[in-house]
């Protein structure tokens, strides 16, 4: 941004070149005329707790196949690699991945005997028509 500055475009032609605003070419370019550099302010909010090391042991954890609480997952993540994180961290991270923890849909239970009667009643009812339903 600074560059471009340098090399005489205007601040409309820098901002629709990278895509920023105005303002915010403005302001960065009136800060380097009064500071000498354009500092960059240190991100905001507190640090992400999880590395990618991090990240890559708890979804391996989690893809084992067992169907465990993201409490038991953290318990094991502190003991086994020593990462200090706590489950609602656990929780994040997992729906971050894209695990989302819900209950199964409940399926009713078909015995070979109730799919019997079933097939049984389609097939006798197979020549029934819409028309009743549409009349």
């Amino acid at each position: 941004m600074i560059g471009c500055h340098l090399c005489n475009k205007s601040i409309r032609e820098i901002s629709l070149l990278l895509n920023i605003p105005q303002s915010t070419v403005s302001g960065i370019i009136t800060k380097w005329k009064q500071l000498g550099t354009a500092p960059t302010q240190p991100p905001s909010g507190r640090p992400c707790n999880m590395t990618e090391w991090g990240e890559c042991m708890l979804k391996c954890t989690v893809c084992r196949g067992l169907q465990r609480s993201a409490e038991s997952i953290a318990k094991d993540l502190q003991t086994s690699c020593g990462l200090q994180i706590s489950t609602t961290t656990v929780r994040r991270e997992l729906h971050g991945m894209g695990f989302h923890g819900r209950a199964a849909a409940s399926k009713p239970y078909i015995t070979k005997c109730n799919a019997k009667c079933w097939m049984q009643w389609c097939k006798a009812r197979s020549h029934w028509t819409l028309v009743w339903l549409l009349g």
